[in-house]
């Protein structure tokens, strides 16, 4: 699922900008939430204080306070891989954009025309790009994990601990539920507390797992045969 943010402090072009999204999402055959912004703050707030993901932001970039522009230098730190459409009304922003590497600049008095056509092409970007994804939600942050980035998950308590290329996340669920909702078959036991990406095994040697990331990790007796034919398998399928 994607998760795009339409910003625009007019609220009847924000909503009908939204409109527009859920439509390019039913062409790509994708599914995704659209949050709705008025307000620039409420958006830079959400992202860097709150922790929330977005995929693709549509931007006016003629708006009080944090205009476009400024709200982009801002948030690309906190959501390097971002993809952001400029709406402007100002063609003279079409150069900054460039710099700032957007993905595509949409003037207002042709948005019509070209706002379904760019936010088509950032979908179907993403879905190319992104493959399959791990959603951690709670309450307060929204993170999105790439399948292809986790190295290993753990179990600890009550919780489970997934360690990718960004680090270690936590997410308050079991190891079996989340074993369950990646539904991915390059995930595979090797311990009852422990998940290990396959695509990511260097080798098996001595009863342990020797990752790429440098991790090693035990492999049960219970599962030692499992994991080896499991292994080949995988590759034997995929190379």
């Amino acid at each position: 699922m994607l998760h795009i943010a339409v910003c625009d402090d007019e609220k009847e072009t924000a909503l009908k900008h939204r409109e527009v999204a859920e439509s390019c999402l039913r062409e790509c055959g994708s599914t995704g939430k659209i949050s709705v912004y008025t307000d620039s703050g409420n958006l830079l707030y959400d992202i860097t204080e709150d922790g929330f993901y977005f995929d693709l932001i549509l931007l006016d970039i003629e708006m009080p306070g944090n205009t476009g522009m400024e709200l982009a230098e801002k948030i690309k730190p906190h959501l390097p891989n971002v993809k952001i459409i400029f709406i402007t009304s100002h063609i003279e922003y079409a150069i900054d954009a460039f710099e700032l590497s957007i993905f595509r600049y949409v003037p207002k008095n042709d948005a019509e025309k070209r706002l379904f056509p760019a936010i088509c092409d950032a979908v179907r970007l993403l879905l190319l790009e992104n493959g399959k994804s791990y959603t951690i939600q709670t309450s307060s942050r929204l993170e999105k994990i790439l399948c292809k980035d986790i190295y290993y998950i753990e179990r600890d308590g009550k919780n489970s601990c997934i360690t990718s290329a960004r680090g270690v996340s936590r997410v308050r669920k079991s190891l079996q539920q989340v074993y369950g909702e990646l539904d991915a078959e390059e995930f595979i036991y090797i311990d009852r507390g422990c998940i290990v990406n396959m695509i990511h095994i260097m080798q098996i040697k001595d009863g342990m797992a020797v990752l790429k990331n440098g991790a090693v990790l035990p492999v049960s007796r219970s599962h030692l045969q499992e994991v080896k034919e499991r292994i080949n398998s995988y590759w034997g399928a995929h190379i």
